[in-house]
């Protein structure tokens, strides 16, 4: 297995894709021979610990390998809803086989959801070459009954092989939403002062076009500066690039910048900028935090700063436009690098 990584829309519960976490730079192969295999490298996949879940994982080569989750259905319109969606997505991302996981403790959703999205997938075309249900501790081929057989994913060797690699996974999509939270309430406040201070552009009351360069300079030679020295942004920074971000070419300079070779040191740099900003003035950051998680391919990360982008802005362009590549799965591949 290989891991690939509109104009406003009111943001829909649906199922949610969620792509590989590991951008392309960092991509490898991951052998499963069996069930447990396939289970130790999930996590990986996902960039987290499935619970309650839906999953699709792309088996061998496709033109844009995908894996995707989405919250287990409750009911058989939720199942065949879940399972026409994922199948939609395997579809436009060129999938010829996948594994189905349906991992929660209840047998008989399990059951329905996972057997809803095999038939679909091979009414498609597309082999399913293993189907499972999984509850955190025992697996099941999907249907089947009795004790199970256990698992344990702290001491499977390709646990151990990710770590090596320097996978990060999170318990669970909790935690990766947790991620993005407030890292220092007095480092905030600071910044929100430092934000009233300025003198933010409005529709009323735009910059002139000599500020508006002069910004967009400097996002652009700060921006650089991160990606080729890593060295963490000031807290006067901060508060300034949250600032002039609400120039829409200012922001555009800064995505820009972003390419599927270096969108991981991005996320690195706009999550952090995001947990150091105060709730109400998220949207810009944490919408270039959604692009470039997007483009690294970690979709599950591209959702939490999606949901961010939106509490702040419910009409902020940049995260419909990514929530909209989310939901159609489409691959980070389909963007072309400036």
């Amino acid at each position: 297995m290989t891991s690939h990584h509109p104009s406003h829309h009111p943001l829909p519960r649906p199922p949610r894709p969620a792509p590989a976490p590991r951008p392309p730079v960092r991509r490898r192969d991951l052998r499963a021979k069996g069930p447990g295999d396939l289970l130790a490298v999930v996590p990986e996949l996902l960039g987290f610990h499935p619970t309650e879940s839906l999953v699709m994982v792309t088996v061998g080569d496709a033109t844009d390998p995908v894996h995707a989750r989405v919250d287990l259905p409750v009911d058989d319109a939720d199942a065949d809803a879940h399972a026409d969606h994922l199948t939609a997505v395997a579809r436009r991302n060129g999938v010829a086989r996948a594994a189905v996981v349906a991992y929660g403790r209840d047998a008989e959703r399990c059951t329905r959801a996972g057997s809803a999205l095999g038939d679909r997938l091979l009414d498609a075309g597309i082999d399913v070459v293993c189907a499972l249900r999984a509850d955190g501790s025992r697996w099941w081929v999907l249907g089947g009954s009795g004790p199970g057989e256990r698992y344990d994913l702290a001491t499977h060797p390709l646990t151990a092989q990710s770590v090596l690699d320097g996978a990060v996974v999170l318990g669970s999509r909790e935690e990766l939403e947790a991620s993005l939270d407030t890292a220092d309430d007095v480092e905030v406040e600071r910044v929100r002062e430092l934000v009233a201070a300025t003198d933010p552009p409005t529709v009323a009351s735009p910059w002139p076009v000599d500020r508006t360069r002069e910004e967009e300079s400097w996002v652009q030679e700060r921006v650089r500066r991160f990606l080729a020295d890593g060295v963490r942004l000031s807290t006067e920074e901060v508060a300034r690039l949250v600032s002039v971000a609400a120039c829409a070419s200012v922001r555009d300079a800064a995505s820009s910048l972003v390419t599927r070779v270096d969108a991981r040191r991005h996320v690195d740099l706009w999550r952090d900028v995001v947990r150091r900003t105060p709730v109400g003035l998220r949207a810009e950051p944490a919408g270039l935090l959604a692009f470039a998680a997007w483009l690294a391919g970690d979709g599950a990360l591209a959702w939490c700063a999606v949901e961010r982008a939106l509490a702040d802005d419910p009409g902020h362009r940049l995260s419909g436009l990514v929530a909209s590549a989310l939901e159609r799965g489409v691959p980070p591949s389909a963007w072309l690098d400036s």
